[in-house]
């Protein structure tokens, strides 16, 4: 996983062309303005959902992960909790390849809280629980951009 915010991006040079292709994108687009649901930009290799949501408990929400594609979570509005652990630490359940969810239970290794212009990178191997309040339930709008791993 990678936490970072847009305004440092020069740091992350060293990421994958598929990656850096997403900032380029959002840079480009007021995705602010983007309607909740899917979107795509190239085919099933690189599409962003638009989420917009109450954050709440972390016992409302449940872990997963993913095997087909990247995450990366980037913050338009509103700020919420993300809980993290990998995958080897959870306990596995069944995966769900036609939505690409792979549910599971465990508990927190790690936690981080997105703001607007921060990013969190989630890779096959990071399980994450989102959509959990920092400090009191709030309304957030969300970009997930979800880039095919070869």
């Amino acid at each position: 996983m990678i936490f970072g915010n847009i305004k440092n991006l020069k740091e992350y040079d060293f990421l994958e062309d598929s990656i850096k292709e997403c900032f380029a994108y959002s840079k480009n687009n007021d995705l602010l303005s983007y309607k909740k649901g899917s979107h795509e930009i190239d085919g099933d290799r690189l599409f962003v959902n638009i989420v917009e949501y109450e954050t709440c408990d972390k016992d409302q929400r449940f872990w997963e992960a993913h095997k087909k594609y990247l995450d990366i979570h980037f913050m338009l509005d509103g700020e919420e909790r993300i809980d993290l652990n990998f995958l080897n630490n959870m306990q596995e359940e069944d995966y769900v390849e036609e939505e690409d969810f792979l549910p599971s239970q465990g508990k927190s290794n790690s936690s981080v809280i997105l703001r607007k212009g921060d990013f969190l990178i989630c890779y096959p191997n990071d399980c994450h629980k989102t959509a959990i309040k920092v400090k009191e339930s709030e309304k957030i709008k969300k970009a997930i951009f979800k880039v095919k791993i070869n």
